[in-house]
């Protein structure tokens, strides 16, 4: 299944690092979101863009991840040539990312 299933998605940019939000709809989701969105999964989905090191922060009080990734926008809002500078539709592409059957 898309993880948009179960989940939804903020974004933000500073230079060149873009941040993702994977924020659980229900509570009891947020453990198995836990196990199936690592790092290592993000970096690999956005693999033709994150040039450096993604890094996963969790935050179970709010039933989110946050992950930041290095390296991805092109260099940067003044330096890319990209039609999407701030990397606004990463969130979108995050929630294609699929994920186990619950």
């Amino acid at each position: 299944m898309k993880l948009r299933e179960i989940a939804h998605s903020r974004t933000g940019d500073k230079g060149n690092t873009s941040n993702i939000s994977v924020i659980a709809y229900k509570p009891e989701d947020y453990d198995f979101i836990k196990q199936h969105v690592t790092a290592e999964r993000v970096k690999q989905h956005f693999a033709e863009i994150v040039q450096g090191e993604v890094v996963r922060y969790e935050m179970p009080n709010v039933g989110a991840l946050n992950f930041v990734m290095y390296q991805a926008l092109g260099g940067g809002v003044t330096r890319t040539l990209a039609l999407d500078i701030h990397g606004k539709s990463l969130s979108s592409a995050m929630m294609n990312l699929e994920i186990p059957e619950k």
